[in-house]
């Protein structure tokens, strides 16, 4: 009598996101401690984004356009107010709380945690610049990733006159450095509507001067991939260039210029900051962390040390989180340090 061998059952098929998570990209990301530890800051810097409205409870005019009378409305999830509050305040809620019209900054204490400057409250002011500085960096940098990749594609893939044109185009750029290319457009742009909101120029200026650097890097990894085997055999096959831009040429080119977004999301508030400390960003009295700083240049002194620290603080460890996590995503998607 024979017998056969039990026949071992098939391994339960993976999920996407497992096989993800356990991928060794991640896994490698998970071990680096210092990318996890960035990660980490910068969810919680997301959180007091998100929660802004909670934690420097909304004054003045934000009050009047939320259509209540007391900050406690806000503190109802099952109120209208808390949802407007939360994913769309009105932007008077970003002007800080002015507690005094007095020049001489009061030092921390129960009406003011940070204390003020210029009268304004240093701690209503970093938590609300905290939204500024995210909305900030997410909408430029998606709008310079987006387009750089997109003219860096159609650059690499077509080459000829197309690829010149556009990298003559990209020197002329990259002549000027990137802050002087912001003020000069910043300049340009508001000039016909210098007193008004300038959210919209602030973010075109930096579109127009951050795109080029993507678009160049994803260039030369188009230049290598359009080349490859698998292309060739998918052009013969009839596809359309968009076709093999969008799906097979651009996907391969990501790994790069995905890490550099999330660097340059812990460098646009930098850079927005270095512009209220100029006097072009956002007028006086915006919640945006270098309104603060501004505040705090003529009070360098020991006596009027909080009026620097906080606003300091938030700036470096937001920058510092996102370098962290950036360094550690490029060692993780870097075949060669595998």
């Amino acid at each position: 009598m024979t017998t056969t061998a039990p026949v071992p059952a098939p391994a339960p098929k993976r999920s996407r996101w497992q096989l993800f998570w356990t991928g060794p990209a991640v896994r490698k990301l998970r071990r680096n401690r210092l990318a996890v530890t960035g990660l980490i800051i910068t969810l919680v810097f997301g959180l007091i984004a998100l929660f802004a409205p909670l934690i420097a409870a909304p004054q003045g005019n934000c009050l009047r356009d939320l259509n209540i009378s007391t900050p406690s409305a806000v503190y109802n999830p099952l109120g209208g107010t808390f949802w407007q509050a939360v994913l769309a305040p009105p932007r008077s809620c970003y002007q800080i709380e002015r507690l005094s019209f007095s020049s001489t900054p009061t030092p921390p204490g129960p009406e003011a945690v940070f204390g003020t400057s210029n009268g304004y409250s240093i701690f209503y002011g970093l938590i609300w610049g905290t939204r500024t500085a995210l909305k900030m960096s997410f909408i430029i940098v998606a709008i310079t990733l987006l387009t750089g990749v997109i003219i860096g594609a159609i650059s690499g893939y077509y080459g000829g006159w197309v690829d010149n044109l556009v990298q003559r185009f990209i020197d002329v750029l990259f002549a000027m450095p990137p802050l002087v290319l912001t003020v000069v457009l910043l300049t340009i742009l508001r000039a016909k509507n210098p007193g008004g909101d300038p959210t919209g120029p602030i973010i075109l200026a930096f579109s127009i001067a951050g795109w080029a650097g993507y678009a160049r890097l994803v260039r030369g990894d188009v230049l290598r991939t359009r080349q490859l085997e698998y292309v060739d055999a998918a052009r013969s096959l009839g596809a359309r260039d968009w076709r093999l831009i969008l799906r097979h040429v651009i996907p391969n080119s990501l790994t790069g210029v995905l890490t550099i977004a999330v660097l340059d999301l812990g460098t646009i508030p930098l850079s927005v900051a270095a512009l209220s400390f100029l006097g072009l960003g956002f007028e006086s009295g915006y919640a945006e962390w270098g309104q603060l700083v501004e505040f705090a240049r003529p009070w360098l002194k020991p006596d009027y040390w909080y009026v620097l620290l906080f606003p300091a603080l938030f700036i470096v460890t937001f920058s510092l989180a996102f370098n962290l996590f950036g360094d550690g995503l490029r060692d993780a998607l870097d075949p060669k340090s595998r």
